[in-house]
């Protein structure tokens, strides 16, 4: 086949209307092969050299080559693992921009660098070609119709995220076409972007959805990796969520009728490490291309990986090409695929320099600069398992957090634990402890009491311990500290006294979830009791058990979706709910919006009140801006109830009672005078709004 000299400006495989223009970055190569195959990528038809080398980048064109063409690469260069090499020619590699996956991969030996000599465990040269059981790259055309779609741009103030299994979310909702369930198709079916809307979340982020692999010791166990955190592709969709023979052209329409329901999308995206593993790993694409730029390796010693990340390995974005990937990476998706932002896993790795994690670190500069990034919504998990991997509050402006000490003080709070009315206060106003300075908001707080990592909302409430059985470690998988409460029975109870206190304990931590400053954050499922049965790592979990059970929708005793949809609205109706600014202390004179805490006596609290070891009552009013009303937020996580007495606060004469927590409050709106004084339930949150 005839080969050009091409361009070494674009890299991947570019079809532009003529024929393809492939490009690879390879350092240390001294050759690269273009292999390509038939439709099916069963057999190889065509071995070209790429003939020209610019900056490292090794590049071609082939006039003949279009769209649908299946391909890979082989690399040539020197196997020293001491010095950072990792060449491996007998082995067929993915390309890092592929954008398109041929499969399927099938686990074999052949994959792996080196062979095991002896039963001592020495490692020798392996010949053997893995092509037959590889991934391959397809060549796409970029080409779809997105009609009038904008990015939709909604301020972070008013963003609401549910964050959602691609296969989860809809593998079991009768509501859905069959033939889509569990795919892309089934996130913008008519029932599930209903639901979506009833709810009144703007966003919905997705866990990985980049092409991973399922690990060979999950396979053997016959499990897979449900959660799909072990990337192998960057730039293509994976496509055992699609429905059909074209993951991106599905995915592409999933996202522009999601806009057009206007609701956006975050991907939750993995650049801190791949599925290559640690030096056993497999050689895959990474590794046999130029392991010495893509990873970090041990100074001391470069035939071991730094496992900032404990998946084996970690990708070096100080090294400028790899960190060109990734931000060619999320280009892509945003200028591509129209998505609205991304959510990044393990995200202190990629702030790491050789001398730890630095906020000011190349790759959050990049996209500080950068002209399309820099304006969408980018939220970090600010840590990894490193040496001072945990950063939270220590990202940029511009950055949310996932804020894990949201979601402990709420649970602690909400299960009874005493001592906590500071932490719950400190966490409710948006935690300003952690993020007021350098210029960030309360934006930057992610709030969450549970995402896809750990208990769902209904399990919180029926387990005291995690049930990992079925995912094959003995149970000793997933965290040992949920800081949750079985209310008196492990597991399912037929107890109405129980269900009640459970029910309960769940309305309340979602209350205070959509209450407080920040951006609140929502796992799909909880608000239909959804059940992992007690597993609190369910990554593994491709089942019954990983995806959402919506058996509890409509039912009485277990939807709380309207319930959620009610504080969705009382949020957007109290722009107090949802500063764009810090609030300061509250004073009668004030016509800007503050806050002011009180005792059960409705005096300001002073520091010994903030100190009672034995607290669980928590109460505070919101000022609005000279228009607007206050708000009186009330609740009480302890099982007596208590009495307090209505607070005097700028020329309110009332206080009218806008929500409650309890599920069987029956709705009316009683109204009480400054003054009086009011029993609170135990296991219970009122907020009430000023009249004058």
């Amino acid at each position: 086949m005839r080969v050009l000299d091409g361009s070494p400006f674009q890299l991947g495989a570019t079809w532009d209307g003529r024929g393809t223009n492939f490009a690879i970055f390879s350092a240390n190569a001294e050759k690269i092969e273009l292999c390509l195959f038939d439709h099916g990528g069963r057999r190889e038809i065509e071995r070209v050299a790429l003939p020209e080398r610019t900056d490292d980048v090794w590049h071609g064109y082939l006039p003949e080559v279009q769209p649908g063409q299946v391909y890979g690469y082989r690399v040539h260069g020197p196997y020293d693992p001491a010095n950072g090499h990792r060449f491996n020619a007998h082995k067929l590699l993915l390309d890092p921009y592929a954008k398109a996956l041929v499969g399927p991969f099938v686990w074999s030996e052949a994959h792996f660098g080196y062979r095991i000599k002896s039963a001592r465990g020495d490692l020798s040269f392996d010949r053997r070609d893995n092509a037959r059981g590889m991934l391959k790259a397809a060549v796409v055309d970029p080409a779809f119709t997105w009609s009038n779609d904008v990015r939709l741009s909604r301020p972070w103030h008013e963003t609401v995220i549910y964050e959602a299994h691609v296969k989860g979310l809809t593998k079991q909702r009768d509501d859905v076409p069959a033939a889509w369930r569990g795919t892309y198709r089934g996130l913008c079916a008519n029932s599930t972007i209903a639901h979506l809307k009833k709810l009144g979340v703007s966003a919905i982020e997705l866990l990985p959805i980049h092409a991973f692999l399922d690990e060979k010791y999950l396979t053997d166990r016959n499990l897979s990796n449900y959660w799909g955190y072990n990337s192998i592709g960057f730039f293509a969709p994976e496509p055992r969520y699609s429905s059909g023979a074209y993951p991106l052209q599905e995915f592409k329409t999933t996202v522009r009728q999601l806009h057009d329901a206007g609701i956006e999308v975050i991907l939750d995206v993995v650049y801190n490490h791949t599925a290559e593993g640690n030096e056993l790993g497999p050689t895959l694409s990474f590794r046999g291309i130029d392991n010495a730029s893509y990873y970090w390796l041990r100074p001391d010693d470069a035939r071991y990986y730094e496992n900032f990340t404990g998946t084996g390995n970690a990708l070096n974005l100080t090294h400028p090409r790899v960190l060109q990937m990734v931000m060619d990476s999320l280009r892509y998706w945003v200028e591509q695929c129209h998505v609205d932002g991304f959510r990044f896993d393990l995200a202190t790795t990629l702030g790491r320099a050789a001398d730890g994690f630095n906020p000011h670190a190349g790759f959050f500069a990049a996209i500080a600069q950068d002209p399309v990034l820099s304006r969408v919504k980018m939220i970090a998990e600010p840590w990894d398992v490193g040496l001072g991997g945990y950063q939270l509050g220590a990202f940029p402006h511009g950055w949310s957090e996932w804020n894990d000490k949201f979601r402990s003080a709420m649970r602690a709070y909400w299960r009874g634990d005493s001592n906590l009315i500071g932490a719950v206060a400190r966490r409710m106003s948006g935690s300003a402890d952690l993020f007021r300075h350098r210029g960030r908001a309360p934006r930057a707080s992610i709030n969450h009491v549970t995402v896809h990592d750990g208990f769902t909302l209904a399990d919180l409430t029926m387990y005291a311990h995690k049930h990992n059985e079925a995912n094959g470690e003995d149970n000793r998988d997933g965290s040992d500290d949920n800081q949750s409460a079985n209310w008196g029975v492990e597991g399912p109870s037929d107890d109405s006294a129980i269900v009640d206190l459970r029910r309960r304990a769940r309305r309340n931590m979602l209350a205070c979830l959509f209450l407080a400053h920040g951006v609140p954050l929502l796992l799909a499922g909880d608000e239909v009791g959804n059940s992992q049965y007690g597993n609190n790592n369910a990554y593994c979990q491709d089942n019954e058990v990983g995806w959402v059970d919506w058996s509890g929708l409509d039912r009485d005793d277990s939807d709380d979706t309207a319930y959620i949809a009610q504080l969705v609205a009382l949020r957007r109706k109290y722009p107090q709910l949802q500063p764009r600014h810090w609030l300061n202390h509250a004073r009668e004179s004030n016509t800007t919006p503050g806050i002011l805490w009180l005792t059960p006596q409705a005096t300001e609290m002073a520091e010994h009140d903030w100190t009672f070891p034995d607290a669980r009552f928590l109460a505070y009013v919101l000022a609005g801006a000279e228009s607007q009303p206050p708000l009186f937020l009330v609740m009480n996580a302890g099982g007596d109830p208590v009495e307090f007495v209505f607070p005097e606060f700028i020329a309110c004469e009332h206080w009218l009672e806008v929500f409650v927590s309890m599920p069987a409050y029956n709705g009316e709106q009683a109204q009480f005078d400054v003054g009086a004084t009011y029993q609170l339930p135990g296991h219970s949150l009122i907020v009430f709004e000023g009249q004058p």
